[in-house]
């Protein structure tokens, strides 16, 4: 979904992905060569992301973007469009998002409208896991594959689906909101209703708070690393939910393979635990690897989205 188009002739496109904790973004030019299927980063940012989010975040993004436009040495008009992969459900309506609990509120007014008049860019949302599952398609495991899973596990877990070189949005764009699947919590706690079942015990802090109340995710991973049995035992049960989640998605669609991605789904530390659960499930053959583009997959995805929307075709929305 997208704000109207400005009438300008920018030369630019900007690409951000807005996650609960982080906020990454890329500036590009709107042109390509003839080998390349979305704009290359030209300069980049990353910061933390506005304390209590909503409104906060128009004043983030539209000084982001100023930031990127003087790295290199470009006028804000000279940008067409942004592309913006945020962590809820877009809102074609509203211009906002969803079912965005670590985004703040984010659903009471547009913000694809007000980007656009600070900034004078067409503005484009998408879902975060699916901005990074475009990325996957046109710079990643898609130049391999035509059918895949993006599973991104950090502040909380989402998933981007791409079926046929296509992404699959659903009806109301919340297809691969897994966070909602019945697994791990309680899916009959109104508690658990806010963010989902799932991500009640896969999101950063669940992990955190395995060892203890203030521990992080990041401290969970490093104990690990030094044989912390506690840690050892947290990631372990992390993977065991994360498998289930494979597998229930796996019976449901056949993507074929699964990519994992985020902060706690890139980790290498995950990977051979979620496979070893997969394997008591009965589902050892299905391929799970970790994204070989990282945190690059959600900004590449976001630029191509903005070409997208500065009127280039492109493949992955609607080839």
């Amino acid at each position: 979904m997208s704000s109207p188009m400005p009438n300008r002739a920018g030369d630019h496109v900007v690409g951000v992905d807005l996650g609960g904790t982080k906020v990454r973004a890329g500036i590009a030019r709107l042109e390509t060569d003839a080998t390349s299927k979305t704009p290359a980063p030209l300069a980049r940012v990353e910061q933390a992301t506005a304390p209590g989010g909503g409104r906060a975040l128009v004043t983030q993004l539209v000084g982001l973007v100023h930031e990127l436009c003087a790295e290199v040495d470009a006028s804000v008009d000279a940008v067409r469009a942004i592309g913006l992969g945020g962590a809820g459900v877009p809102v074609e309506a509203r211009g906002g998002f969803e079912h965005a609990p670590n985004l703040g509120d984010v659903a009471s007014f547009s913000l694809a409208d007000e980007l656009r008049r600070a900034l004078g860019s067409t503005v484009v949302l998408e879902n975060d896991a699916n901005v990074a599952a475009l990325g996957e398609l046109v710079a990643g495991v898609g130049l391999d594959h035509d059918d895949f899973a993006f599973i991104s596990i950090g502040t909380g877990i989402g998933m981007g689906v791409v079926l046929d070189r296509t992404l699959v949005q659903g009806a109301g764009n919340a297809a691969g909101e897994i966070g909602y699947l019945p697994l791990g919590g309680d899916p009959l706690d109104p508690a658990a209703h806010r963010r989902g079942p799932l991500e009640e015990v896969v999101a950063g802090d669940a992990l955190g708070e395995r060892l203890g109340a203030g521990a992080s995710a990041r401290d969970v991973f490093d104990l690990a690393a030094r044989g912390d049995a506690r840690a050892i035992a947290a990631i372990d049960e992390e993977a065991k939910w994360v498998a289930h989640a494979i597998a229930a998605v796996d019976a449901v669609i056949d993507p074929g393979r699964f990519v994992l991605g985020g902060g706690i789904g890139s980790r290498p530390e995950l990977l051979t635990p979620v496979r070893r659960w997969l394997v008591r499930l009965g589902r050892g053959d299905l391929p799970v690897t970790i994204s070989e583009l990282g945190g690059e997959a959600p900004v590449l995805g976001a630029l191509h989205l903005a070409r997208a929307a500065a009127g280039r075709t492109h493949e992955g929305v609607a080839a």
